[in-house]
């Protein structure tokens, strides 16, 4: 892992805000939502070129092969933004999907053009169920180990980017137990269907497989536990692009509330809404507290690292969603107008707290990780 030194960090971090500040404008997001993709494909060549998209992704396959904490403050520029694109997907869960599973000319074949964003990658992990576990996996497998010929069989749902992806790393249950697939997205027998969102900057997909062509890796690690790995990474991504979110909404309110003019004075200086800005700053510095806590325990590979994982997977979904919707109140009428950006970070949130697993499955994990 190619650690920054801090100064290295604010770089990075400053480069990736003027990007997206030039690039990811309220007025673009609006435009790119509505395309059929929901992304900008020159937007993320830019990515690819600046090493976002290849952030952790080692060195030697085309990456900048940096760790968790360099992604999580990456990824709270990202909320902050309203980013539409398949980073998440690609760029994070596929990407250390390939990595967990620790079999190198896989990795070695695939990750470097991921890292570059000429190939966009997908996991399929789950079902109709959304159940992110071993059990949700509703794709089967068969074939012959000694050719590695296999064929897919079944479906799935909750693919994120799934409509845009090249590439397929699909989990099956096969005769011996969890299987990791790569899949050509435009292979025969697949068929790929969009799901509806109430995010509009959001692309999740249904995937069906009949008796697909596969390429099953032969990974010595149990294929669920390289699943929970690359989804722990994930989430602290996911963690961060909620704090980063959540801090932008209370900026931009609080900004709002002392310009706001109501009854000859500014609408700041009434008490609830100083109340309502006081709760939220503590909202949204314990989420951002959290998600930065759960990238370093994932970098050092605390011994507490999944509960610190856990812990950030609700309370950032949940600051992200109250200060989201705190900040609609504070705007007034006008936040329910289309026009205004307050209900996409509505949506985000309300979308981003339900991706991976709600915050209900996160706090009781987390309850039973302390051993409650």
């Amino acid at each position: 892992m190619n650690k920054l030194s801090p100064e290295e960090r604010v770089t990075l971090r400053d480069s990736v805000h003027k990007l997206l500040t030039d690039e990811c404008s309220e007025n673009a997001v609006r435009t790119t939502m509505e395309t059929s993709s929901g992304f900008d494909p020159v937007l993320w060549r830019k990515l690819a070129e600046m090493g976002i998209v290849g952030l952790i992704i080692d060195q030697p396959q085309g990456g900048a092969g940096v760790g968790p904490v360099e992604l999580e403050m990456v990824m709270e520029e990202v909320g902050a933004a309203l980013l539409c694109s398949p980073l998440l997907a690609s760029g994070v869960l596929a990407a250390e999907l390939l990595k967990a599973l620790q079999v190198e000319d896989v990795a070695n074949r695939l990750l470097p053009t991921i890292a570059s964003g000429e190939c966009i990658a997908t996991a399929v992990l789950t079902g109709q169920s959304g159940c992110w576990t071993q059990s949700g996996v509703t794709v089967t497998a068969e074939g012959d180990a000694s050719s590695n010929e296999w064929y897919l069989t079944g479906s799935a749902s909750y693919v994120l980017h799934g409509q845009n992806a090249n590439l397929l790393l699909v989990a099956a249950n096969t005769p011996d137990g969890a299987g990791m697939f790569v899949v050509d997205a435009g292979a025969d027998g697949i068929d790929v269907a969009s799901l509806p969102t109430f995010d509009h900057t959001l692309r999740l997909a249904s995937i069906s497989f009949d008796n697909v062509a596969a390429e099953r890796i032969n990974t010595q690690r149990p294929v669920w536990d390289a699943v929970r790995q690359a989804l722990d990474v994930t989430l602290v991504a996911l963690a961060g692009e909620q704090a980063g979110a959540a801090e932008h909404c209370l900026t931009a309110t609080v900004d709002y509330a002392k310009t706001r003019i109501q009854f000859g004075r500014a609408i700041g200086s009434f008490q609830a809404i100083k109340h309502m800005a006081a709760d939220l700053l503590l909202e949204t510095e314990s989420a951002l507290s959290a998600a930065r806590n759960a990238a370093v325990c994932l970098a050092d590979d605390a011994s507490n690292a999944t509960e610190a994982i856990s812990l950030a997977a609700f309370a950032c979904a949940d600051t992200f969603v109250t200060t989201a919707a705190t900040n609609v109140q504070m705007y007034g009428g006008i936040a329910f107008t289309w026009e205004h950006p307050a209900h996409l970070y509505l949506r985000r949130a309300r979308a981003n707290a339900q991706l991976f697993g709600s915050s209900d499955f996160y706090r009781e994990r987390f309850m039973q990780q302390l051993g409650a």
